[in-house]
């Protein structure tokens, strides 16, 4: 969604994510149901149900409980053919950045694959696009990068991220500082780390 990470206009992007998108959790409200939440939050009322096992009557939801909007079921295995689509994202990214540059970017794949309001598969995350396939997740994608062979880091990176699954800064986003500039993130999103040319946020 930026340059190098292709970034849409600050207005594209208050259409794409709502306010308040990357929450986990929801508090009911008078008058809520599961359906009515799992339509304004873009969910599907199956699997908002999957995600809510503890709420027994989903057409009677306490005012004040929380609902999860997501779940860790996202976090199954990863497959080869997935750490090798991974690696070679990772190679196109990060080529001649620090090692942990190349775990990070990684690591911001899964954080998307586990965050409901992105796609869930490794393949949706890293070919998504938006404005009607306009723009791309990712400018390797696009230019054609993403079919050359990973590196034996790159291929060590996604290995690591997928063991480490889960812990980290939570980061969803990020560019390279040297090839473009992210106003949208610095002014709507949490800077998390720098390393070497790249900003992460989320």
């Amino acid at each position: 969604m930026f340059k190098k990470f292709v970034l849409p206009s600050a207005m594209a992007l208050s259409l794409l994510i709502p306010s308040g998108a990357f929450a986990s959790t929801y508090t009911a409200k008078k008058g809520d149901t599961l359906k009515s939440i799992a339509k304004s939050h873009n969910i599907s009322l199956t699997s908002l149900v999957s995600y809510n096992p503890q709420i027994k009557n989903p057409d009677s939801i306490n005012i004040g409980e929380k609902v999860n909007l997501s779940s860790s079921s996202k976090k199954a295995p990863i497959s080869d053919s997935d750490k090798e689509l991974m690696a070679r994202l990772v190679h196109a990214e990060a080529s001649g950045e620090p090692y942990a540059g190349k775990v990070a970017v990684a690591t911001v794949i899964l954080n998307r694959l586990d965050n409901n309001n992105f796609p869930d598969s490794i393949p949706g995350v890293i070919y998504e696009t938006y404005e009607n396939g306009k723009i791309f997740a990712f400018e390797p994608v696009q230019n054609g990068e993403i079919k050359k062979y990973a590196d034996k880091d790159s291929i060590r990176a996604v290995n690591e991220a997928a063991r480490d699954r889960g812990k980290g800064k939570g980061s969803l986003f990020f560019y390279n500082k040297e090839t473009s500039t992210s106003k949208w993130i610095e002014e709507n999103r949490t800077v998390t780390i720098t390393i070497g040319n790249h900003t992460f946020a989320k």
